[in-house]
């Protein structure tokens, strides 16, 4: 797949990859960086964590793990701060370890974080490694619904391509089978926000609200458990 797959530059100055075949980026055009730390590590996982202030350690699980930039971020938040974190991705066409590495998201993280990551990619897609002391990551090398784990989470990143281009990511299956794995008290987030998205999420039991969007969005949703 990676032939079709090209390395773009993004408003805030970071890489994403705008893949041909899909004709969608792997993240906003407004801003990578900015996405993802507003949408996911803010509004995710530092929103669970300052609601449960008394936790040190964290299981995330993303639907879409892609550039691995969500997981960095992530990374090197819950190293800064000494939580532990377990973190699985859901990847269902991983990019090649070369891929990972044109990014050049090893500005936007530590050393060591990018170094371990980078060294441990491969092995990842495989068995769960240890990125650091405080850090565990396992990608899934398969599609969303037929993923399975007896492990829930606390906060799930849910960052598939857009409903236009991937609609069976979106649909009641596909999210009813994300939320199964979702801990009591857990959070979900997400940068979409639609009328057919908040009833899925409704129905399920969850508590939706609107919440302020990256760049270039007006409002995304966060829904917790």
């Amino acid at each position: 797949m990676n032939h079709e797959l090209t390395i773009v530059k993004t408003a805030d100055g970071s890489n994403t990859i705008f893949n041909s075949k899909v004709g969608e980026n792997y993240h906003s055009r407004n801003g990578a960086l900015q996405e993802s730390k507003h949408v996911f590590v803010k509004s995710g996982l530092e929103y669970f964590l300052s609601a449960n202030p008394q936790q040190k350690s964290i299981s995330i699980l993303e639907v879409g793990f892609g550039t691995g930039l969500n997981f960095l971020l992530s990374a090197d938040f819950c190293s800064d701060n000494n939580i532990n974190i377990n973190y699985t991705g859901v990847e269902a066409y991983p990019l090649s370890l070369e891929m990972v590495s044109a990014t050049e998201y090893n500005e936007y993280v530590s050393a060591a974080t990018w170094k371990s990551f980078i060294k441990h990619y491969s092995a990842s897609l495989q068995q769960p490694v240890s990125i650091n002391a405080n850090c565990q990551l396992n990608v899934a090398d398969t599609k969303l619904i037929d993923f399975t784990s007896t492990q829930q989470y606390d906060v799930i990143y849910f960052d598939a391509f857009a409903s236009a281009h991937q609609p069976e990511m979106w649909n009641q299956e596909a999210i009813a089978h994300t939320l199964s794995f979702l801990k009591p008290g857990g959070v979900f987030v997400t940068y979409a926000i639609t009328g057919n998205l908040k009833r899925i999420i409704k129905g399920l039991g969850l508590k939706v609200e609107k919440a302020p969007g990256a760049p270039g969005k007006r409002e995304m949703l966060r829904a917790c458990r």
